[in-house]
């Protein structure tokens, strides 16, 4: 069994090899789920618990390496889009289906093929689980393609009446039998989280097959901080989005999702911080040390950690839809920001022309302010401000655009970062749009 499990991670590994090359988005999410074989006994798919990726090695086994790919990304949408903190009220198992339509949609336009047991339907294409979930039937007949063990409420498909059935059977089953899921139990149906007073669990565990080695042999516990969870999932989201924009491999159903997801969540100030904290660069050189503080000539040269500041353009968009009272809130934000990533900035501002007065530089430890020279009132082309950064061959880290959005663009894209503060609705062509709320 240890080979053919070893076969299967080899395989699961392949999969999530080919999500980074050919999806990085997805990849990169995917890479924060530890894979953990699971006892079919409890999971007859796949389950997450946002956490790790758990798998029945027999599922896994007839299952394409393209279906491969589809269940291992199906898992961390589920995890990237908060579902396992989103249920509040709502009844389990038909939330457990809304979500599993919600994630499916969204691999489906990403041209995804999914097991024979994936639910789809094209009416619920772009709508999130909270939009399905009303739309469902109250007890819905479909079942889940995997577990969601994100609490320790069982599956309430059956209605109150099935679930007081299902209560009583646990309490009153013999040693050996098995209380009969319910109809409403999702793809692997419902951890049993619970056992009864007696000890029974723990003696039907005993009289049964022992699971494999390196599976695991019950189900986890849910998340005991899943507010934290969800932090970590919103950073993770937004860095996979960044790293798979820079790479041109964002698709833009995707790119909308992201937008959608992250600006009315988390403010302006904290996506900007985290923009810029990428940017900086810390890095290990193995330069070698001057003669004079180097030791022994013998010792092995070691790697030593160093920072480097970072070069940051900051473009104001002056054609009179943004006041210059939010062009001095973003600017102190862009201030107190510089300090904590070693930034170095160069401001222009430009409406349909670049400001006379600019640029202004300013070094790491100097505060920014809004130059007096600052003006506009014109129309709004973004185009001058790239045309200058590449007359001056300048490659900074990071450029930030503080907008309406509502102008001509570049046609092309350039090869550094941009990110777009954008006052307003309007669409951005490229780059990280984040919507200042």
């Amino acid at each position: 069994m240890s080979s053919d499990l070893a076969r299967l991670e080899t395989k699961l590994a392949a999969a999530r090899t080919r999500l980074i090359l050919e999806k990085p988005f997805l990849g990169a999410l995917v890479m924060h789920l530890p894979l953990k074989a699971a006892d079919p006994k409890w999971c007859k798919t796949t389950a997450t618990d946002a956490r790790h990726f758990y798998f029945n090695p027999d599922y896994i086994s007839r299952l394409t390496l393209e279906q491969t790919q589809f269940v291992l990304a199906h898992e961390a949408m589920h995890c990237a889009l908060s579902h396992f903190n989103r249920r509040n009220h709502r009844q389990k198992h038909r939330w457990d289906v809304a979500c599993d339509y919600a994630v499916n949609m969204i691999l489906d336009e990403e041209r995804m093929r999914g097991p024979d047991n994936a639910l789809m339907n094209a009416a619920y294409r772009g709508l999130t689980a909270e939009e399905i979930y009303p739309v469902l039937h109250e007890d819905p007949p479909e079942e889940t393609q995997d577990m969601h063990l994100f609490d320790n409420e069982p599956s309430e498909g059956g209605g109150e009446g099935e679930q007081r059935e299902q209560n009583d059977a646990e309490q009153g089953q013999g040693q050996g039998e098995k209380s009969q899921p319910s109809q409403g139990e999702s793809g692997g149906g419902k951890p049993d989280q619970q056992q009864t007073d007696d000890g029974q669990g723990d003696r039907q565990q005993q009289t049964s097959e022992a699971p494999s080695a390196g599976e695991s042999a019950s189900p986890p516990p849910p998340p005991t901080d899943p507010n934290q969870l969800d932090e970590q999932w919103k950073s993770r989201l937004a860095a996979a989005a960044q790293a798979a924009r820079q790479a041109g491999k964002l698709s833009q159903s995707m790119m909308r999702l992201v937008d959608n997801l992250l600006a009315p969540q988390l403010p302006w100030r904290a996506l900007l911080a985290r923009f810029m904290m990428n940017a900086a660069r810390d890095d290990y050189s193995f330069q070698r040390t001057s003669r004079r503080s180097a030791g022994n000539s013998g010792d092995a040269m070691m790697p030593r950690l160093y920072s480097q500041s970072v070069n940051v353009i900051v473009a104001l968009d002056t054609s009179g839809s943004v006041t210059q009272d939010e062009l001095r809130e973003f600017l102190s934000e862009i201030d107190a920001l510089k300090a904590q990533v070693r930034a170095e900035i160069t401001l222009h501002a430009c409406d349909d022309k670049l400001a006379a007065g600019g640029p202004w530089r300013y070094a790491m430890w100097e505060a920014i302010s809004l130059p007096a020279e600052v003006s506009g009132g014109g129309g709004t082309d973004f185009q001058p401000l790239f045309e200058w950064v590449a007359r001056e061959q300048l490659n900074p880290d990071l450029l930030v655009y503080f907008t309406d959005a509502e102008g001509q663009f570049p046609e092309l894209e350039p090869a550094y970062p941009v990110v777009w503060l954008v006052k307003g609705k309007a669409p951005t062509p490229f780059g990280t749009r984040i919507q200042l709320n």
